[in-house]
């Protein structure tokens, strides 16, 4: 998990000082071992189970970590809020969804010139194709792709670098139903 999580680690994406979400971020993977690796970085982790973020205190007290901010929250209530929407520099996430939803799910959170980073699987080519539509709407680019290959594994894994290029229109994130049932 550790390794996989610092994969998405690019200095051009994750600059001096940046401001981080991490969107889903169960037991705090990949925020954590990237504001390990980076402790310059603001890191904020959102996640929708509150036991889930109990934890992810205790670990940043037990590490002495500053510049980290826990929110509860559904991914889809808290891109609303004023106080997240388009305040970051960078919005990761690992093994949430399928891109087209991760892509409405993140992007809000992501001020226009930032990046969405998404760490996916074996699917990622078919799961970019499928994302055209939601990365236009959303107003961002796939800007590249990076395979990765983790000691130990023989599985096929990708990180996407998602530009945001303009700000995304208010209606986005949708609710839930809509978002699945219905993905852009």
């Amino acid at each position: 998990h550790m390794v996989d999580s610092l994969s998405c680690h690019d200095e051009s994406v994750f600059k001096k000082g940046c401001k981080v979400i991490d969107v889903g971020t169960g037991a705090g993977f990949p925020g954590l071992p990237l504001k390990l690796l980076r402790e310059d970085i603001e890191l904020t982790l959102l996640d929708s189970l509150n036991k889930r973020l109990n934890f992810l205190q205790s670990v940043v007290e037990k590490n002495a970590l500053d510049k980290v901010l826990l929110v509860h929250s559904r991914a889809e209530d808290g891109a609303r809020k004023k106080e997240l929407r388009e305040r970051f520099d960078v919005a990761v996430s690992r093994a949430v969804a399928r891109l087209n939803v991760l892509c409405e799910l993140c992007l809000p959170y992501v001020k226009p010139g930032g990046y969405f980073v998404a760490l996916k699987g074996a699917q990622y080519e078919q799961e970019a194709a499928e994302a055209q539509n939601a990365l236009k709407t959303l107003g961002a680019e796939l800007e590249s792709i990076r395979k990765i290959s983790l000691p130990g594994l023989e599985d096929v894994r990708a990180v996407l670098y998602i530009k945001k290029i303009k700000a995304t229109p208010s209606m986005y994130p949708r609710r839930p139903g809509a978002l699945e049932k219905k993905p852009l």
